[in-house]
């Protein structure tokens, strides 16, 4: 489409230097709602992560690989919602919605980041469960602080360098007009809609590395519980049945939301993209997961419970 529209000349070089996003909608009176609802989202979700951090950070009962783990994962939600959340607050009492070109590259680049970060910290959490309660003999030896580290370290690194190459991927095409995003944050499919340069590699490569990088976490996840799932079958104790299934069931509730949304919003093909669910989806990917995930562990772990009213209540005699 956009070959028919734009001249071969302009599409050797980029002069947008500046995109302007929709948002969510332009109802004043929504948009009121819209603010209070989202600001509200955003410093539970602030609250909740942080709060869970502070407390795996100070309390040393917590300083276990799973907690470990968990307290990345809250790291992770802060960070993603924080790419994106302040912002759109901001743009709801905007007249114009205004993002620079390198201001949207780096949107796009942390929010890919924090993203993909999530996926692979859910895998290692799963196989961290697998070791628990599969071989609780040598969990301690397995799940060491070296090893621990390790895992993290190529996570994190792991995240940058597929952040890097959508965001790659994504601005190597030419922006030459229009440059109005519909969207609230800079994110891959809307973008796409604005490039006058063919985008067919760049989007097969984004596509290839997304499903095959998916493939993997889930297939480590879901090999990880096959295994769990036949052991706690195989336990004689009722007992011992309920507390190994108990230490997943967060888990399970954190993953079943993360690459539900994730498969919708992108794995599915161009043809089948609508805006208007894609913005749905990604309020729900990047405000309402993040907010969820500190809920879900500490309603269903008795440790988190009892660590952060502990926490809570010493900050409340400061």
């Amino acid at each position: 489409m956009a070959d028919s529209v734009y001249p071969k000349t302009l599409k050797n070089q980029s002069t947008v230097n500046e995109f302007i996003f929709v948002g969510i909608t332009s109802d004043q009176n929504l948009s009121h709602f819209l603010f209070i609802l989202f600001l509200l989202i955003y410093l539970i979700t602030v609250l909740g992560n942080t709060t869970i951090l502070l407390s795996i950070l100070i309390i040393k009962r917590l300083h276990t690989p799973m907690y470990f783990f968990l307290s990345n994962l809250s790291f992770s939600d802060f960070c993603l919602c924080s790419t994106v959340t302040p912002n759109m607050l901001h743009d709801f009492f905007s007249d114009r919605k205004v993002i620079t070109f390198i201001g949207c590259l780096l949107q796009l680049y942390f929010f890919a980041t924090f993203a993909t970060m999530e996926s692979y910290i859910l895998s290692v959490m799963a196989y961290d469960r697998f070791v628990a309660i599969c071989h609780p003999l040598v969990y301690v030896v397995i799940m060491n602080k070296k090893v621990c580290a390790i895992l993290m370290s190529v996570m994190y690194s792991g995240g940058f360098v597929t952040a890097g190459i959508h965001t790659i991927c994504t601005f190597s095409s030419t922006f030459c007009g229009p440059n109005i995003i519909n969207h609230f944050y800079c994110d891959i499919p809307p973008l796409k809609e604005l490039a006058c340069s063919d985008t067919y590699v760049n989007q097969t490569i984004i596509f290839g590395i997304s499903a095959g990088l998916g493939l993997v976490s889930v297939s480590i996840t879901l090999g990880s519980y096959v295994y769990i799932f036949y052991t706690i079958m195989n336990m004689q104790s009722l007992e011992g049945r309920y507390k190994a299934f108990s230490t997943c069931t967060s888990h399970l509730l954190c993953v079943s939301l993360f690459y539900g949304t994730v498969f919708f919003m992108y794995l599915r093909p161009a043809s089948n993209y609508s805006i208007t669910h894609g913005k749905v989806v990604s309020i729900f990917y990047t405000m309402v997961i993040p907010m969820m995930n500190p809920i879900i562990y500490t309603l269903r772990n008795r440790d988190i419970r009892v660590s952060v009213g502990l926490f809570i209540n010493k900050l409340s005699l400061l």
